[in-house]
């Protein structure tokens, strides 16, 4: 049972720290970080039922209850990833030194805690929203049609990235040929499965402000969910594009078999997003650089003699 009526946004607050609190405290006793991404899944489960529960019997019930199942798929989906790594790598080098300092391991759980929350923002805010039995002229005047074509959309970025993590595992277990993986979207973006995420959390934040009415205030806590995974994503070392490539690259590199395959690889294949009919080497540097995400950061600088990037 919610708490009251309208405070679906503090309810998901009390879960989301509680459950992470409460996974710190399990893991400092046992100093394992085991279990770490996967309570980040259930998490994300969690308040899926939440919204789904408080948004029982309103008017618009139906396609609220579609966005919940998308957003329960998508997190499900990383639920299974993350329980996966976490079996096969048997460990986690992020908590190396960390695990058996409490201080900073709380910082940890206190983190995830806040990702969990963010991303999970348009949802929460689309069930605060359904308390209001009464639908908003301006979220009709936006069609359901025009809802449901942004569901439409924010599932065809669930199943680009399901695909994009498909792919790329069964390349790894047919034993990584080619070096690098070029299947799949792979073909057309360097990094599918992120670009699906960024675009998940674009489309779930443009739904969440369209069935609210189109509402500023619900715009601006929507809009935290994809800003934050962008931050995430491509502005965070040790995550996302920025732990993909850069020095990271040297594996490509450093190998004589790859790196002219490689190189050519990068030069005509976007970071993110596809250009479609444009072919990627022809667009000018500058937008390359500007509009997608060709920057200085992600490109590999060779080792100098001391031991420093040139």
């Amino acid at each position: 049972m919610l708490l009251s009526p309208n405070s679906v946004y503090a309810d998901g607050a009390i879960l989301t720290f509680g459950m992470q609190f409460t996974g710190f405290v399990v893991a400092a006793v046992l100093q394992t970080e085991i279990f770490y991404d996967v309570l980040g899944g259930i998490n994300f489960l969690a308040l899926a039922v939440l919204a789904f529960v408080s948004g029982q019997g309103t008017i618009d019930a139906g396609r609220n209850n579609v966005f919940v199942a998308l957003f329960a798929v998508s997190r499900g989906w990383l639920l299974l990833f993350l329980a996966w790594r976490a079996h096969h790598r048997k460990g986690d080098s992020r908590f190396d030194g960390v695990r058996n300092v409490p201080s900073t391991f709380f910082v940890y759980w206190m983190v995830q805690a806040i990702w969990v929350y963010c991303i999970s923002l348009p949802l929460l805010a689309v069930a605060e929203h359904a308390h209001d039995h009464q639908t908003d002229a301006a979220a009709d005047a936006g069609g359901v049609d025009g809802s449901f074509l942004l569901l439409l959309a924010m599932a065809m970025s669930i199943v680009a990235e399901i695909h994009s993590d498909v792919a790329k595992a069964g390349w790894v277990s047919r034993g990584r040929p080619g070096g690098f993986c070029r299947e799949g979207l792979w073909k057309h973006s360097r990094h599918p499965n992120y670009a699906g995420e960024i675009l998940t959390w674009v489309f779930a934040a443009v739904y969440a402000t369209c069935v609210c009415g189109w509402s500023w205030k619900v715009a601006a806590v929507a809009s935290v969910s994809p800003l934050f995974t962008v931050q995430i994503l491509l502005n965070t070392s040790g995550t996302g594009v920025w732990n993909a490539e850069g020095k990271n690259l040297r594996r490509y590199y450093e190998d004589e078999t790859i790196a002219g395959n490689y190189e050519e690889y990068r030069k005509t294949t976007p970071p993110l997003f596809p250009t479609l009919f444009v072919p990627y080497e022809s667009l000018p540097r500058g937008f390359q650089r500007r509009i997608c995400f060709e920057w200085n950061r992600f490109e590999y600088r060779k080792p100098s003699k001391e031991g420093k990037e040139q």
